[in-house]
């Protein structure tokens, strides 16, 4: 298996799209309201929202630059609007109608004739043919002007330079700069538009756009409604498709998009008043099921205790013992519903049968998961085992726990037990809800093993992974661990699979495994350690290995694919067979632009942050015997189709001729990496190894020499726990160098070796990924 982080389309398959496309739009609002925008037919659109408050608006936007697709999925960038026109169906009921004041305006961003940025402001009505809530809209970019009243109001559009045009959506009673926060409504709004019969023509109406297909690769995606709200469902899943994804898609509904509000005391809170789901999440994930059913994906809906900390009641959090909530690191919180309050449980069961309703209307098989269900814990190490409902179901005074770091008493050992059995309740009654809409339903239960699993903490499991799930209270185990993954913790990944499943009694074809993510775009390098997790777990006989997750696929362009089982190998890893002597002739060489000035001062420019060494083995091959060992093993690596190892007889080791633990000092501990690059310095310039001789390293921690460690493919070096802050990591080794042969033919004769005259015989050395 390999992957790739595809930044943009270069050789890859190209085909057409019609500018305006349905799939494309998205749609922006800010909170409390809600919307979504979904694909009715190849040639319309929909637009679902609910409006809160006066100061609500929509916009309805089209970019000229595809900045939410793969890379190689993209539509091409083309800012020049000059020859399109863009005509569609009008109908709409719950905003401001076509001809209001404040009705539906197409405001366009870009710049002028003269590259000054500027918008223009197109009232639709100026343009529509009909009623304001039924029209023909027809909009010619080459004559289009901005302005409420036409001619006199005449604002005329230079449609050759646009970034983006969006058309803003408002309910009755809109007020245009409300204060903040704005005065809600009497009522929540709930209204609709659709746009119909979308056609464009001109020499502008067609974009490339990627259409390339990734074979299939038996890894399954993960995705989540709260970052992709804004995004049609097709456009979603049309990536989801071509990167070669397939089976089961697990779609987390999000915990702050999906749930109808109420008012109360100047803020909104999650409500059941007029159904379960908003319309607008309602009218998304309808499409998303339909969509996904057509595509033959599988969809896993999968619900969690989390609900954005500003639309939950106050006695549903989970609180420590302080009374403080149960607070996520995100920005804004989130926040973690208590499984001992039966309004709060009784809540996510109405939701979670709402959305198994949706995927029977569209014919999906039924599977469900239940998200991290967890009682949190403070990062200082405080269980929220407190708010008024936990305490009431722990007998009225439960024993405080001032940390889980220092567990002391029976009594809080029992009492994390009893909170373990009272979350497992909470999770069969969330499962027996389901089942009573679908009794055939395919239960998962995910667990984020680097929180449950804390060897800081040791007792949290006894809250947090209760003996309740044990199967058969599931069908299938799901596991995350991506801190373990990132900070390159391979053992610990591999000691929290198999507690996991040694715990509840899931085998390992039983378990599915989650590996990612990466939460920003500057740690893009986290993807070949997110590869590597993939690997690992499909050798571990995982049945199932998601990426985790779609957002991050598609802004870091992650492509992964199978090199399939006869794809060549590039690398051999056998060493080179004939024993080098001192005549072998070894050149380093770097790649240095120099340029002299007409006064003789240089300008020097090192293209290589390391050396990349030649070698001559010829003088290396002794005898008959040699040579038949030598061209046997030319014709085996194909000549220099595959690398192998040389054993460099001037630099084969960390040190002097023996290495010690303390040779090297490649990394300082800060309490959460366990995984470290094996390194050889000369003097300010560093080596990275990647090829070390088996059972050669030697590791030291702390100036303590450790076996607790592995040495993994690539020249890492994973130590079985992090090392704590400022603790230096020391090791030793003996290396080979990764080369090939430099040429594709080799010449070597019985004559030129009787003669005493040697073969030249040239290898180079190869820069390896790890590297």
């Amino acid at each position: 298996m390999a992957f790739w982080l595809a930044t943009e389309r270069t050789v890859q398959s190209e085909g057409v799209l019609s500018r305006f496309d349905p799939r494309f739009w998205t749609v922006n609002f800010p909170r409390p309201m809600m919307a979504a925008v979904t694909t009715i037919a190849p040639d319309a659109l929909r637009v679902d929202a609910v409006f809160h408050t006066a100061g609500d608006l929509a916009g309805l936007i089209w970019e000229s630059e595809d900045t939410h697709d793969h890379p190689l999925l993209r539509y091409e960038t083309a800012r020049d609007y000059r020859g399109c026109r863009l005509s569609f169906q009008w109908r709409s009921a719950g905003v401001v109608a076509l001809d209001a004041v404040n009705g539906p305006v197409l405001t366009i961003e870009g710049r002028d004739a003269g590259g000054a940025a500027r918008a223009w402001y197109v009232r639709l009505w100026n343009y529509a043919e009909g009623t304001p809530t039924y029209a023909q809209v027809a909009l010619d970019f080459a004559a289009l002007d901005g302005g409420f009243d036409l001619p006199g109001e005449a604002d005329p559009v230079w449609a050759g330079d646009i970034d983006r045009m969006f058309v803003s959506l408002v309910p009755p009673g809109y007020v245009a700069g409300a204060s903040t926060p704005a005065p809600a409504l009497p009522l929540p709004v709930e209204a609709w538009v659709e746009l119909r019969g979308m056609t464009c023509d001109g020499s502008g109406a067609v974009l490339a756009i990627g259409d390339g297909i990734v074979p299939e690769h038996g890894l399954a995606m993960a995705s989540g409604y709260d970052d992709s709200y804004t995004l049609t469902p097709a456009r979603l899943l049309r990536n989801v498709l071509l990167l070669g994804y397939r089976g089961s898609i697990t779609h987390y509904v999000g915990m702050s998009h999906y749930m109808r509000l109420e008012a109360n005391g100047g803020g909104y809170y999650a409500s059941l008043a007029g159904g379960v789901l908003n319309v607008a999440a309602a009218a998304w994930h309808a499409d998303f099921a339909r969509t996904a059913q057509a595509l033959g994906f599988d969809v896993i809906w999968s619900l969690s205790y989390e609900l954005f900390d500003a639309y939950c009641w106050g006695d549903w959090k989970q609180r420590a013992w302080d009374g403080a909530p149960a607070l996520t690191g995100w920005s804004p919180p989130s926040t973690l519903l208590s499984p001992a309050h039966a309004g709060a449980m009784a809540y996510l069961r109405t939701v979670a049968a709402a959305f198994l309703g949706l995927a029977l209307a569209a014919g999906l098989a039924p599977k469900f998961q239940v998200g991290e269900p967890w009682w949190w814990v403070m990062p200082d190490g405080r269980p929220c085992l407190y708010d008024a409902a936990a305490r009431a179901a722990f007998g009225g005074d439960p024993v405080p726990i001032a940390t889980l770091a220092t567990m002391t008493t029976a009594g809080e050992q029992a009492l994390l037990d009893a909170a373990g059995v009272v979350l497992a309740a909470s999770t069969a009654k969330l499962v027996a809800a389901v089942r009573s809409v679908a009794p055939a339903v395919q239960t998962h239960l995910l667990v984020y093993l680097p929180t449950v699993l804390a060897t800081a903490m040791p007792d949290a499991r006894r809250a947090n992974v209760p003996l309740g799930w044990a199967r058969p209270a599931f069908d299938v185990l799901q596991l995350e661990d991506y801190d373990f993954v990132v900070a390159g913790n391979v053992a610990a990944t591999a000691r929290g699979v198999a507690a996991m499943q040694a715990r509840l009694g899931y085998a390992a074809a039983d378990t599915h495994y989650f590996s990612g993510f990466v939460l920003r775009p500057d740690q893009v390098a986290d993807w070949r350690a997110i590869e590597a997790a993939v690997a690992a777990a499909q050798a571990r006989g995982t049945g199932r290995t998601f990426v985790w997750a779609l957002p991050q696929v598609l802004r870091d362009g992650y492509v992964h694919f199978d090199q399939g089982e006869d794809a060549m190998d590039a690398f051999d890893d056998v060493l080179f067979p004939i024993a080098l002597g001192q005549e072998a002739e070894v050149t380093p060489g770097f790649s240095t632009a120099i340029v002299t000035s007409g006064g003789g001062f240089e300008t020097r420019n090192a293209s290589w942050g390391e050396a990349r060494t030649r070698y001559d083995v010829g003088p290396g091959v002794r005898s008959e015997a040699d040579i038949a060992t030598l061209l046997a093993f030319f014709r085996a690596r194909l000549g220099p189709a595959r690398g192998f190892r040389l054993r460099d007889p001037f630099d084969a080791c960390s040190g002097g001729d023996v290495p010690t633990p303390f040779d090297q000092q490649i990394g300082v501990g800060d309490g959460i990496t366990a995984r470290f690059a094996l390194t050889k310095r000369y003097d300010d310039t560093t080596r990275r190894i990647t090829r070390p001789v088996a059972g050669s390293v030697r590791v030291a921690v702390a100036a303590t020499e450790t076996t607790a460690f592995s040495v993994v493919a690539g020249g890492w070096v994973d130590l079985d726990a992090p090392p704590a802050a400022g603790a230096a990591v020391c090791v030793g080794f003996l290396f080979d160098v990764p080369v090939r042969f430099a040429e594709d033919t080799l010449s070597v004769s019985r004559a030129t070796f009787l003669a005493g005259t040697a073969s030249r015989v040239p290898l180079i050395e190869v820069r390896e990924a790890g590297a």
